[in-house]
């Protein structure tokens, strides 16, 4: 049995459109996986730790082994639940708007928190980097109401598939199957349903192997 971490970035609920591919991924699997387990987290319904002054505080004090505070450890041992929380999952879902060519800022948190030397990457004595999250397939939903697609001029202002597949591939995530809506906004409500029509039946056909 596989445990499946599903996460919605987007506080629209059922209009989103990023959410609706990922549900209909996410009913094809089980499906096909009645067996696994599933957790739906709602990053706008999840009360993330703050990363701020007292967590870097503690962070930089633990792992240089250096006398840190209580506050500064009760602060850091939030963000290890965290980081633990998400490694104990086989495999991943992500529905995710584009919010001003890039991702929703509740992400962005939630990757911060995440993103932590010798948690989920580690530096080589070479000097580069190794992700330790490895072997784990990622099924991402992407949304956004204008079409950048690969090869046109607007490719460049994509800062959202370019930057998951970058930082989850960063911390071993390499085995990335991209799903994209698009334009949402750009070519009217019909072109938009038929767009979104497209992205439910590709779904369910990349939940087959996944």
């Amino acid at each position: 049995m596989y445990k499946v971490l599903y996460l919605q970035t987007s506080p629209r609920g059922k209009r989103s459109y990023s959410i609706a591919a990922a549900d209909a991924f996410i009913d094809a699997y089980k499906a096909l996986h009645p067996e696994d387990e599933i957790v739906t987290v709602n990053l706008f319904e999840k009360e993330l730790p703050p990363f701020d002054g007292l967590t870097l505080q503690g962070k930089y004090a633990i792992l240089h082994g250096k006398k840190h505070s209580q506050e500064e450890l009760a602060a850091w041992r939030a963000v290890e639940q965290v980081i633990e929380e998400f490694k104990s999952f086989d495999k991943y879902v992500l529905a995710v708007p584009m919010w001003n060519f890039l991702i929703p800022y509740k992400l962005k948190h939630y990757l911060d928190v995440l993103i932590q030397p010798t948690y989920t990457f580690r530096v080589t004595p070479e000097g580069g980097s190794e992700g330790l999250v490895t072997g784990k397939p990622v099924f991402l939903a992407c949304a956004r109401g204008g079409a950048y697609p690969p090869g046109s001029e607007a490719e460049a202002l994509d800062f959202q598939t370019h930057y998951l597949k970058m930082i989850l591939g960063f911390i071993g995530l390499t085995d990335v199957r991209t799903l994209v809506v698009e334009p949402t906004l750009a070519g009217g409500p019909d072109e938009a349903e038929r767009r979104k029509q497209e992205a439910l039946d590709k779904a369910r056909e990349i939940a087959r192997d996944f």
